[in-house]
Formats: C-alpha cells, structure tokens, sequence
C-alpha cells in the first residue's frame, strides 16, 4: 500500500507564491516518476509537471517559467514551486506517484490541497 501526503496548498494573492510538499510512504517499489496534476471545478484532471527517477522533468505549457518541480529521493518526496500565481492556476492539486514493475505502470494519488489565487 502506498500513501502520499500532500501539504502546502491555501490562498495567495495574485503574483505570489506557494510551496507544495508531496510525501510517498509504504511499499514502494521501481518509483518510474512523481509529479503534480491539478483539476478546476468542471475541468478535467491536467498534468501540471512531473519529474522522473532520474531528474528529467516535464511541465504544462501554461506554468512553464512559473512554476518548478523538484524532489528529494532519499525522501520520496516531491515539491512543487509556484511564483508568479495567476487566477488561472486555482485548482485542487493532486500528487502522483508513478511506479513500473515487470512491464506495468501503476499510478497512486494523493488526496489533493486546494490552491486558491484571488484578491
């Protein structure tokens, strides 16, 4: 069983920043990628950014320049950087960890952390 703890999230203002945490714990095997997804009212789920085992990263178009995804192995833990938040970016953000084994992805989520941008 895997569990990821997310944290971080809240309300800013319009230019700022915040600092999302991801932590992963149990049985947790051949880690392919972490990343972060988020999901606005009516919206789909849509990758935000992800980051592989081996420090590759990948981001949304939209945050690109804004935001940056960084992790801790040792940790198992993954951390999301936003500055300059628009009101565009409000979502509830969901942690994904992403494992391969034997030919299989499995993909396990965190419970989401509301991000609110607004004056």
């Amino acid at each position: 069983q895997v569990q990821l703890v997310e944290s971080g999230g809240g309300l800013v203002q319009p230019g700022g920043s915040l600092r999302l945490s991801c932590a992963a714990s149990g049985s947790i095997f051949s880690i392919y990628a972490m990343g972060w997804y988020r999901q606005a009212p009516g919206k789909q789920r849509d990758l935000v950014a992800t980051i592989s085992s081996g420090g590759r990263t990948n981001y949304a178009d939209s945050v690109k320049g804004r935001f940056t995804i960084s992790r801790d192995n040792a940790k198992n833990t993954v951390y999301l950087q936003m500055n300059s938040l628009k009101p565009e970016d409000t979502a509830v953000y969901y942690c994904n960890l992403r494992t391969y084994l034997l030919g299989k992805y499995d993909d396990y989520w965190g419970q989401g952390t509301q991000v609110t941008v607004s004056s």
